[in-house]
């Protein structure tokens, strides 16, 4: 398969990396943690001659800057914001996960008038109905959360093997793993990883839940087209939440996608790039 070209851009004075492929109306990759615009190297090409397809390195990872910032949910909105303006991007689909999600949903509140469509994978939503959270999510994320409470230090490429390893059903190799881990080099590297993990919305309220509550509502009365991949038994998103976006949020259209955790990307790239673009293909005949 081609290497897809990277390119960068001076987004808030720090440099994004981002692969691009293809021309027409952009499709925006937004992934999650620890991965970068890696993840979506077997999923750009089967939707590139649909668009001008756009894969971000978030803010700390990937080949993007480390600049000396909190590394906050609310930065990564800020730099993704700035990002789509330095490179002019209209009638955007998004196509996001984990904390890319997050990213591509508050965007789609607040600027539905330039988002064409919208694709989620093991997006976090607040589903008012799902009292049967994640059980495997909560204790992880919560045991990651006490141990860096109690300032405990993390090899880099532990912490990033073990969050890519535990949530793919597939051994992935070691030039995949090399990729991830790159940017990760020593354990100051790891703050946007960590920051991440800190800011997860597991008990109570806090920010973020309501950055959640917030973007969920709005996509409940919006009428973009959506399409939701889910993967069984899935990490964030179990099945009751996947159920609820199915009966609350307008013009969504559900794909089962196979066996995964959270990394579908990894396991089953072809079903999930060949379900993007018929679903893409069939958005556009609906438009005319």
């Amino acid at each position: 398969m081609k290497t897809i070209p990277a390119k960068t851009v001076n987004v808030l004075g720090s440099k994004i990396n981002y692969l691009e492929a293809g021309t027409g109306d952009p499709i925006l990759f937004l992934h999650g943690i620890p991965a970068s615009s890696y993840l979506w190297r077997n999923i750009i090409p089967h939707v590139a001659e649909l668009g001008r397809c756009i894969a971000p390195d978030l803010i700390g990872y990937g080949k993007s800057d480390q600049p000396d910032i909190a590394y906050s949910i609310f930065d990564h909105i800020k730099y993704i914001d700035a990002f789509i303006e330095a490179l002019n991007l209209k009638h955007i689909t998004i196509v996001m996960h984990g904390l890319g999600s997050i990213i591509g949903c508050h965007y789609a509140a607040h600027h539905a008038a330039n988002c064409k469509g919208l694709v989620f994978y093991e997006p976090f939503l607040d589903a008012k109905d799902d009292e049967e959270k994640s059980l495997p999510f909560v204790e992880q994320v919560s045991q990651l959360q006490h141990e860096i409470a109690d300032n405990k230090k993390f090899n880099a490429n532990d912490i990033v093997d073990t969050l890519l390893q535990t949530l793919t059903m597939r051994k992935l190799d070691k030039v995949d793993l090399e990729h991830y881990r790159q940017p990760f080099s020593n354990n100051h590297s790891l703050k946007p990883i960590l920051q991440y993990i800190k800011e997860l919305p597991t008990d109570g309220n806090n920010e973020i839940k309501k950055l959640i509550a917030d973007y969920t509502k709005a996509l409940t009365h919006s009428k973009i087209p959506k399409l939701m991949l889910y993967s069984i038994p899935g990490f964030i998103t179990p099945m009751a939440t996947v159920m609820w976006a199915k009966d609350h949020l307008p013009n969504l259209e559900v794909v089962d996608i196979g066996e995964e955790l959270h990394f579908g990307q990894e396991s089953h790239p072809e079903l999930m790039g060949e379900t993007i673009s018929v679903w893409l293909q069939g958005a556009e005949t609906a438009v005319r």
